[in-house]
């Protein structure tokens, strides 16, 4: 893995000379973004930061939930536009990008397969919509308002496949009435370019139309051009207040994922030595930045053994590229009652890939077509006494059908498969306020979910059956390339339900068998669970809270291709939670601490090894338990009015209570570093790795960052750091030694130049919009352009013909 140093980013905000801005709406006012100083009654402060990740809208310094959240303008300053670059503001949070989507780990609650019969176990929800596939999360971090990460659990408000948490990212919305915009564009190492640009244009007083996009693109990490960005993306949002109580927002995505995708690097191999019994590691003779199709690479890899086939790897032979297409439409309308106020998101995602990715060193060509919709409804009741409540319920449909060629040289795979996921969801969230200062909340959802799985796959082995001092030698046999049918072969395909069969060369036998496979799957599977939340919470002082909560999660179970793993259950997590959230010293300092305690039942876990008819699949299968505990502390402080500085620390403890799994004796020991013992009665290992760490849980997280702003004229220059440590943790399914990551520093710098009090994002009104609104009836506007870019625009909060205008300095 490479590691970023420095980072320069120059960004330009662009805003028109005039905007009128209008009194907004309850949606509106949520979607105000977050900045590092902000000016109140008391001074300058530190600046609320509005979430609505408990489906309502609240202060997170009031959302009594683990949570951290990361506002647009610091994403546009860090040039964030894929996933995994969160990995450096959220310390809970490891996501690795792979050629097909994101692994999402929180707290090391995640999965290492992208593979459709897995469901994810974080929910990555875009724009209040779930979305089902990792393929799914790529080309959205654009014109963000903000991302919020909900650690643990999400059993009521969130529900399935959300046993480790959810992710919520959320776009700046149309704001009515405002003619606006912003542009960034910034440079980085890699020739990395990202441009970003959004335009908020009016239509009449209760409407408007946004559009933004972004564009980045940067040269591989690897040296043979590999791990390299190319994004194209294009949101636009229309939005209307189509009476007093009815408000209806509808938006539409796409983005294009080019280039030729994230790869990987050799770091060795292992040979099994028969007089030892045991596997020793051969470091490679090439370093990992090279990928694995530079001459250096290809050159050490033909002097790696093809398992069973009894010879040297071929080159890999293959030009990897990636053509992923990715569409959305989803709508949010709202309308209050005299009781509450109902909110309906209907929405539908569609991806289409193409790709050819090098996989595991490995050529693996895939076309897979996602399609999925849903609605949900929600009712947030008016409190009732001293009860606030609210209800809904979720209606999901997934569609998936892929095509999928896989070639390990010595094996290959090809698979057609569809799987079809219905879900319905009722769901419930009570508060009881018992005083001003201590409330009980209580929360359920019911779900239901039907799967069904439909496909054929066949897969071919070459094994070599000649031996030269016990060792299976058959120089002359070919491998299997990466082709697109069994048909493509360079020589013939045994048919369907043949024996094996002596493979030959020019009608020259080789020495070695091939062996073909067939399987054909039509399952359905019905999972059903409740999950709930428990919590209390107490206000210490007007800034000062404690809270604690107990909250279940579930994902549900599925598939796998493989003869004795047909199915697996669902997993279970229940994650006790205790925190507390400060502001002190007139609002510039925050100190929020956090402990946790999880327990994980029934956990899912997915690899690739021989099912027990010996065939190389990935299977899914429920393993064992875990338990999860831990301590995050995170603190702000606003030094000066133009100085921030901020850190995070997370301790945490992962480790397998059980964890055991059966490997098919295929002649040698399965590589592992577990315990392997051989029952000769079944003939098959079993592998338990009970008491080891938990994948992807570093024990200490650090992240520290600083930003100061120098006023210069009328305009800001923002120079900000940061850096982040992560000590070792695995990042293997085998727990091998080689596949413990070691810690590592990550560092960034960032320099961003723009108008002052427009913030460096630009995004949503600012001082400048709402001082001619204000002063528009009682003083010429040159005077108050001048007031503005001095930054001494007066905080009038309404005019007479807008009585709802909110301050204009801010």
């Amino acid at each position: 893995m490479r590691v970023w140093l420095v980072t320069t980013v120059a960004s330009v905000c662009l805003m028109p000379g005039i905007a009128l801005s209008q009194g907004a709406p309850a949606e509106s006012a949520v979607q105000e973004p977050a900045s590092a100083e902000k000016t109140t009654a008391n001074g300058t402060g530190l600046e609320e930061i509005i979430v609505t990740a408990q489906r309502r809208v609240e202060s997170s310094q009031r959302a009594a939930v683990a949570i951290n959240v990361v506002d647009g303008a610091a994403l546009l300053k860090a040039g964030v536009t894929q996933a995994d670059r969160l990995n450096e503001q959220v310390p809970a949070l490891s996501i690795q990008p792979t050629s097909t989507g994101n692994l999402i780990f929180i707290r090391g609650v995640g999965n290492f397969t992208l593979t459709q019969n897995s469901d994810p176990a974080s929910a990555f929800n875009y724009d209040g919509v779930y979305v089902g596939r990792p393929t799914g999360t790529v080309g959205v971090f654009y014109d963000l308002e903000r991302v919020e990460v909900l650690k643990g659990p999400q059993g009521t408000l969130y529900g399935r496949n959300a046993t480790g948490g959810a992710i919520n990212v959320i776009p700046v919305q149309p704001k009515p009435g405002d003619f606006s915009g912003h542009g960034s564009l910034s440079y980085g190492n890699y020739d990395a370019l990202i441009a970003e640009a959004a335009v908020n244009i009016p239509m009449g007083d209760d409407g408007a139309l946004r559009i933004s996009g972004m564009r980045s693109k940067r040269d591989g990490y690897n040296r043979d051009g590999t791990s390299d960005e190319d994004i194209a993306a294009l949101r636009v949002q229309l939005k209307a207040r189509l009476t007093p109580n009815l408000t209806v927002r509808l938006a539409a995505d796409h983005a294009d994922l080019g280039g030729v995708g994230t790869s990987v690097g050799y770091d060795g191999h292992y040979v099994y030595n028969p007089l030892a019994g045991r596997y020793a590691f051969a470091p490679a003779s090439v370093p990992a930045s090279d990928g694995v199709l530079t001459p250096l690479a290809q050159a050490y890899r033909v002097t790696v053994n093809a398992g069973p086939a009894g010879r040297k790897l071929d080159p890999l032979a293959i030009a990897p590229y990636q053509n992923n297409r990715f569409y959305g439409a989803n709508g949010l309308i709202e309308w209050t009652t005299p009781i509450g106020t109902l909110s309906v998101i209907p929405a539908w995602r569609y991806n289409k890939l193409d790709y050819l990715a090098t996989s595991g060193a490995f050529g693996a060509l895939q076309r897979e077509t996602d399609e999925q919709y849903s609605l949900e409804a929600r009712f947030a009741g008016n409190r009732v006494g001293s009860i606030d409540y609210t209800i809904g319920a979720l209606y999901y449909h997934e569609d998936i059908s892929a095509d999928v060629a896989l070639s390990t040289s010595a094996s290959a795979a090809f698979s057609n498969a569809r799987y079809v996921t219905e879900s319905i969801a009722p769901f419930g969230r009570l508060t009881l306020h018992l005083n001003d200062r201590v409330r009980l909340v209580g929360g359920i959802r019911y779900t239901e979910d039907r799967k069904r799985f439909a496909g054929t796959s066949i897969s071919g082995a070459i094994v070599c059956q000649l031996r030269v001092a016990g060792v299976p030698t058959c120089p002359n046999a070919p491998l299997f390339p990466v082709v697109e049918t069994p048909a493509q072969f360079p020589f013939a395909f045994p048919a369907a339900g043949s024996p094996p069969v002596p493979l030959r060369v020019g009608g020259v036998p080789t020495g070695a068998l091939l062996i073909r496979g067939d399987r054909s799957d039509d399952q359905r599977l019905t999972n059903r669970r409740v999950t709930y939340r428990g919590a209390v919470e107490f206000d210490l002082a007007p800034q000062s809270m404690l809270y604690a909560s107990v909250e279940t999660g579930y994902r549900s179970g599925g598939f796998s291709a493989a003869t004795g793993f047909e199915t697996y259950d669902p997993e279970f997590i229940t994650a006790y939670t205790v925190g507390s959230k400060n502001r002190f010293f007139d609002n510039r300092v925050q100190l929020n601490i956090e402990g946790f305690w999880w327990e994980y039942k029934d956990q899912q876990v997915s690899s690739v090894r021989p099912d027990l008819a010996g065939r190389i699949t990935n299977i899914t299968q429920n393993i064992g338990q875990s338990r999860i505990r831990g301590i995050e502390v995170e603190a702000r402080v606003l030094a000066t009015p133009t100085t921030l500085i901020s850190g995070d620390v997370q301790y945490l403890d992962s480790r397998n209570k059980s964890f055991t799994y059966v490997n098919q004796n295929s002649g040698v020991p399965p590589l592992t570093g577990c315990i392997a013992t051989l029952d000769t009665a079944a003939n098959r290992y079993n592998v338990d790795c009970a008491g080891k760490p938990g994948f992807n849980s570093p024990k200490w997280t650090l992240n520290i960052a600083a930003q100061q702003t120098i006023h210069v004229g009328g305009f800001d220059l923002v120079a900000s750091a940061d850096t982040q440590y992560r000590s070792s943790r695995y990042l293997g399914f085998l727990y091998l030694p080689e596949q413990r990551a070691s810690g590592v520093w990550r560092s960034n710098a960032q320099l961003s130049f723009g108008p002052a009090k427009f913030r460096s994002d630009c995004i949503g009104s600012t001082a400048l919009s709402f001082c001619f609104v204000a002063f528009s009836e009682s003083a010429d506007d040159s005077i108050c352009l001048e007031n503005a870019l001095a930054g001494k625009c007066p905080c009038i909060r309404e005019t007479k013909s807008n009585p709802s205008q909110r301050p204009c300095c801010r």
